[in-house]
C-alpha cells in the first residue's frame, strides 16, 4: 500500500486511473487493492495472545488470475511475513510499505485459479491515516477490528477493495477467558489448556473491510427472537441499560425488512465494547457499539437503526467504488428516519426540514455523487444523501419509491451497486424523467 493520497491527487471528477499489479483504479483510494485478479475465498487462522498483543498468523487465499501474472501483490501493513507459497511452491516476495510484492515460482495462466499462503505475525495495530487508526486495535481488555475503509490490511492480507468481495473462514485461538466475536457463523467452539478456538464462516460475498474480529470478556444473549436470530455481546456491566437501549431491536428488524425485503444473512450479533468509541463499527453481520453509547435511555437508537440498516446497504450492497459512498450512508441514514416516524417520533418530512436548514448554513461545495475522498465521511453526505431519498420519495409517491427500493435491494442482494445504476433502477419507476432532480441533488454542489 503506497502512502494515501494527498488534496492535490484527488479531484472530483477525475478519471478513474487503470488497475494495475499493485494498485485497484479506485477513483479515491487506487493503491488499496491490487489488479490482475479476483478473490473467491478467504482462509484466515489466528493465534491471538491478548496481554502482549501478540499474533501470528496463516492465510490461505484462493483466487482467479484475470490476466497472465508473472507477479501480483496483496495489501498488508507492518506485521512480518515469514513464508509465501503460491499453488503450494515457496515463491519469492518482498514486503515493502503496505505492500506484499509476490514473485510465483511459475507464472499463473489468464482465467487460472491459485491458492497464496502467507505466513506473518507481529504485533498488529492501526493503520494512521485520514480517518485516524483504523483497523486491529486493542482495548483495555481485549481487541476489536474498525476496518473502514483502509484497515483490513492491519491483520490479513488481502485485496483491499470493497468491490472484490469473497468468502471467509476466520479461526482465532485467544486466551481462555475471553470471548471472541468474528464476521460470519459460529461453527466451532473448543477449549484447550488456557486457550479457545473459535471457528466462524462467511459464506456470503463480504468486501474485506466489512470483516472483523473483536475479542473481549464479554456476557452473551440473545436480544430478539423470531426469523433473524439476533444476539448481543457486552460487559455484564452493562446489562440493564444495554437490555433497555436494544429492547426494540426486534421491532427494528421487522420495520426495516418490510421496507428493504429480507434481511441478507442468517443471523445478526451486536457487540458492545468495555471501552468508549467515537462511531459504532460497520461489519457483514455484526455491529459494534462503544460502552459510551449505552445509556440505558435510548439516547443513541437511531444509530442502532442505522448499523442494522448497513447489513442491506454497505453490506450486501456493497459500493463498487468509493466515490458512491452516499449509497451507503445517505441510506442507513434515512433508515433512521423512516424508524422515526414508524415508531411514534417525528416523521421524515420533519427529520428532512431540520436537516434541510441545518446544510443550508453550512458551504454549498459537496457533490454527493463525487465527493472526493477527503470528504466520503462528511456528515453533508449522511444527511444530503438522505435527503436526496426523500425528495425522490415526494417525486416518486411513497407506493412507487418503497416498491422500488425491494427492487433495488432485490436485484442487486449480495453484489455491488453504483449510483448510475440507481438512479436508472428510480427512472424506471417514475411517470416522467427525473434528470432534473439527479442533477440538482446528487451531481450539483448547491443545496436545492
Amino acid at each position: 500500500m503506497s502512502p494515501k493520497r494527498g488534496p492535490e491527487d484527488v479531484t472530483p471528477g477525475a478519471s478513474r486511473p487503470v488497475p494495475g499489479a499493485d494498485h485497484s483504479g479506485d477513483s479515491y483510494l487506487p493503491q488499496h487493492g491490487n489488479g490482475g485478479y479476483t478473490t473467491q475465498f478467504y482462509d484466515l487462522e489466528l493465534d491471538y495472545r491478548v496481554g502482549p498483543n501478540r499474533l501470528a498468523a496463516h492465510a490461505r487465499i484462493r483466487a482467479t488470475a484475470t490476466q497472465a501474472l508473472s507477479r501480483f501483490s496483496l495489501d498488508l501493513a507492518t506485521l512480518r511475513v515469514t513464508r509465501v507459497l503460491v499453488d503450494n511452491k515457496p515463491a519469492r516476495f518482498a514486503h515493502r510499505g503496505h505492500k506484499l510484492h509476490i514473485t510465483p515460482a511459475r507464472s499463473i495462466a489468464q482465467g487460472a485459479t491459485f491458492t497464496v499462503e502467507v505466513r506473518y505475525g507481529g504485533n498488529p495495530r492501526p493503520i494512521s491515516g485520514e480517518w485516524g487508526d483504523i483497523g486491529w486495535d486493542e482495548l483495555t481488555e481485549g481487541s476489536l477490528v474498525a476496518s473502514q475503509p483502509v484497515g483490513a490490511p492491519s491483520w490479513f492480507p488481502c485485496n483491499d477493495h470493497p468491490a472484490d468481495k469473497a468468502g471467509y473462514r476466520v479461526t482465532v485461538t485467544t486466551d481462555g477467558p475471553y470471548t471472541v466475536l468474528a464476521t460470519g457463523y459460529l461453527t466451532e467452539r473448543r477449549r484447550g489448556g488456557s486457550t479457545t478456538t473459535w471457528v466462524y464462516d462467511r459464506p456470503e460475498p463480504t468486501s474485506t473491510y466489512l470483516m472483523g474480529v473483536h475479542i473481549g470478556r464479554y456476557e452473551e444473549r440473545e436480544i430478539a427472537t423470531g426469523l433473524v436470530p439476533q444476539k448481543a455481546a457486552y460487559p455484564p456491566r452493562l446489562r440493564a441499560p444495554f437490555l433497555h437501549d436494544f429492547g426494540r431491536h426486534g421491532e427494528i428488524m421487522e420495520q426495516l425488512q418490510l421496507l428493504f425485503g429480507p434481511y441478507p444473512f442468517e443471523d445478526y450479533t451486536v457487540v458492545v465494547t468495555d471501552d468508549d468509541l467515537d462511531d459504532p463499527i460497520e461489519a457483514q453481520g455484526l455491529s459494534v457499539f462503544g460502552a459510551n453509547l449505552v445509556d440505558g435511555r435510548r439516547t443513541h437508537e437511531r444509530l442502532i437503526v442505522h448499523e442494522l440498516a448497513h447489513q442491506w446497504f454497505g453490506n450486501s450492497l456493497t459500493i463498487a467504488d468509493w466515490r458512491h459512498i452516499w449509497l451507503n450512508e445517505g441510506f442507513a441514514t434515512y433508515s433512521e428516519w423512516l424508524w422515526s416516524e414508524r415508531s411514534g417520533g417525528p416523521s421524515a418530512e420533519l427529520h428532512a426540514r431540520q436537516w434541510h436548514t441545518r446544510l443550508a448554513t453550512l458551504p454549498q461545495d459537496l457533490v454527493l455523487a463525487d465527493p472526493g475522498v477527503h470528504r466520503m465521511f462528511d456528515e453533508r453526505v449522511y444527511k444530503r444523501g438522505a435527503l436526496t431519498l426523500h425528495a425522490l420519495r415526494q417525486r416518486l409517491g411513497d407506493g412507487r419509491f418503497f416498491a422500488m427500493m425491494l427492487a433495488w435491494t432485490a436485484d442487486h442482494r449480495h453484489g455491488t451497486v453504483t449510483t448510475d445504476q440507481f438512479t436508472a433502477l428510480a427512472t424506471s419507476y417514475a411517470q416522467a424523467p427525473l434528470t432534473d432532480l439527479f442533477d440538482a441533488w446528487l451531481f450539483s454542489p448547491a443545496l436545492p
